[in-house]
């Protein structure tokens, strides 16, 4: 791809920071809409003087003056840009990402390259983006290629009802059912092996399932949660219930072999997992339509290839 897209992701993000409190703690005033909750970056985390180590990939992106992220335009709940003002792209992905510029460079200055599935790997080889942010799931064949920090966030199957259904919470709920299933999907196989009581039914495609529950003709579907989030975004009648009951880990994709930089955005990951920071990205994204609390951040490092 050889054309970038450059998105500031409000007007506030042209300015420089007031200042930085201490313990590196910043004072990044609010997005003014550009992203779920003015709160999101207020007090985000910057990074000390000391963890730029010199010629760096950290300090290449500060004196650069803004972080190159792969990530959707069209991904709703994700990284969605707003079509009556593209400066404006939101979800959890994009809101990680103005997360981590305001860690390095202390402004969530971002410009975005939208990837396709088959050159997110090229992109970081050639070093076109500093990152990828794009439920880029992590698996050691990948690893072979780039690294990836994290995981940063754990998709898998999880349970869609019609709203108002107080009776399913999620997987446990679902023996004795009739259940909706993509077909060729893991749940073909997966809710079976979960609840062997279950009427499994399924549908080829997306929206012919989203219909068939609306319609009364099974008492949920089971999708991918990502997938379910953006169906629920979309339609008030269906509702997304529990977190996934199967696991999907999603990296940070990194260039290959840079050591420092990985621990880097690790221990940046870290650092908004336990100020709450990661919590509230996803309650303004994903948890908007996902009948849940937040679920626990996966473990940095957990799984074969991070």
């Amino acid at each position: 791809m050889n054309r970038r897209m450059m998105f500031a992701v409000s007007g506030v993000l042209a300015m420089a920071l007031a200042g930085c409190g201490s313990g590196g703690e910043s004072a990044v005033p609010p997005a003014g809409g550009a992203t779920s909750s003015p709160d999101l970056l207020k007090d985000a985390p910057v990074a000390e003087a000391a963890a730029i180590l010199p010629g760096s990939t950290m300090e290449r992106i500060k004196k650069r003056g803004k972080l190159i992220v792969a990530e959707a335009l069209d991904a709703p709940l994700l990284s969605q840009q707003n079509p009556t003002n593209p400066d404006e792209v939101t979800g959890f992905d994009a809101d990680l990402a103005k997360l981590l510029a305001v860690y390095i460079l202390g402004k969530p200055e971002v410009e975005i390259v939208p990837p396709a599935t088959e050159t997110r790997e090229a992109l970081l080889a050639n070093g076109t983006v500093d990152v990828v942010f794009n439920t880029y799931t992590i698996t050691p064949e990948r690893a072979e290629q780039v690294d990836f920090a994290g995981p940063y966030f754990s998709s898998g199957l999880a349970v869609a009802v019609k709203a108002g259904n107080s009776d399913i919470k999620g997987i446990d709920d679902l023996a004795g059912k009739t259940v909706i299933v993509g077909a060729n999907t893991p749940a073909v196989t997966e809710v079976p092996k979960r609840q062997p009581t279950a009427n499994v039914i399924s549908f080829g495609t997306d929206p012919q399932a989203v219909t068939a529950l609306l319609q009364g003709r099974g008492d949920a579907y089971v999708q991918d949660l990502t997938l379910l989030a953006s169906d629920a975004k979309a339609n008030s009648q269906l509702t997304v219930v529990g977190n996934p009951f199967t696991t999907e880990p999603y990296g940070i994709g990194l260039k290959h072999g840079d050591a420092d930089f990985k621990k880097f955005v690790n221990d940046w990951l870290k650092k908004i997992q336990d100020d709450g920071k990661w919590a509230l990205a996803w309650k303004n994204s994903l948890g908007t339509v996902v009948d849940s609390d937040p679920p626990a951040p996966p473990a940095i490092g957990s799984v074969p290839g991070s």
